[in-house]
């Protein structure tokens, strides 16, 4: 039986509505996760919770244990995962408030542990990447928001870069000859280790402001706070209905 996992970013650091039955910190051979792993009931289904930056926030992108993240997730029991993730609007149609359901995504990351394939092993180990994300938990997403009735896109590329600073105007339009959509800090490497280790992995984004140099002002935490109070209740709402079978 499928076991949704999700993953809450920037602004969502606790699921509201989530009956919590336990919370476990799993131990895993990567080290420790940013946090509890929390089992409950939301709207009816089990369903399991961690927090990407810790609970209260404080874990910066860099610096996430990604590979303990999703291998403490697997070990719980989840065969699929909702990632939800702020990011910034780079064309045009993705203002902010806006959703996207990426389907593709460059990294622009360094430094990062980015494969659970390393050290000694018996062979040497590849997976197919072509395309990062589950298209049938992708669906399903993109048909929940279509019945929230919000405004999203329904495919695009996330360009994930390393942070914690925002970027310059100039990578920007560099992302955006590159053909990049939305960008964010933590899309990878947490969608290819969802693939190694055959977890069903999507993505949620919420547009929180536009990326630098798209609008003509400065890009301030106090919009972005706005947008994610906003938006993160919203995604709430997606959420439970794709839980709730839509």
């Amino acid at each position: 039986m499928n076991k949704y996992a999700i993953i809450g970013g920037t602004g969502l650091t606790q699921l509201e509505g989530l009956t919590i039955r336990d919370a476990s910190f799993i131990e895993t051979p990567y080290g420790a996760p940013s946090a509890e792993i929390l089992r409950g009931e939301y709207v009816g289904r089990e369903v399991l919770f961690l927090a990407r930056h810790g609970h209260p926030h404080r874990i910066p992108p860099h610096e996430v244990n990604y590979r303990a993240n999703l291998w403490a997730l697997r070990q719980a029991g989840a065969t699929h995962v909702i990632a939800i993730n702020a990011v910034g609007g780079i064309t045009d149609n993705l203002k902010t408030g806006c959703f996207c359901i990426p389907d593709q995504i460059i990294d622009y990351t360094s430094g990062r542990e980015h494969t659970l394939y390393e050290g000694e092993l018996d062979h040497v180990t590849h997976v197919d990447f072509s395309y990062p994300y589950d298209e049938v938990l992708r669906k399903r997403l993109i048909a929940a928001v279509a019945a929230c009735g919000y405004n999203c896109s329904n495919s695009g590329v996330y360009g994930c870069t390393q942070g914690p600073r925002l970027e310059t105007a100039a990578e920007i339009i560099r992302m955006e000859r590159d053909g990049c959509d939305i960008v964010g800090m933590t899309g990878m490497p947490e969608a290819v280790l969802a693939r190694e280790l055959g977890l069903s992995y999507a993505c949620l984004a919420l547009v929180v402001n536009p990326a630098a140099g798209k609008s003509t002002g400065m890009i301030t935490m106090t919009q972005i706070d706005a947008a994610l109070n906003v938006g993160m209740s919203k995604a709430k709402i997606i959420l439970a209905r794709l839980l709730s079978g839509i």
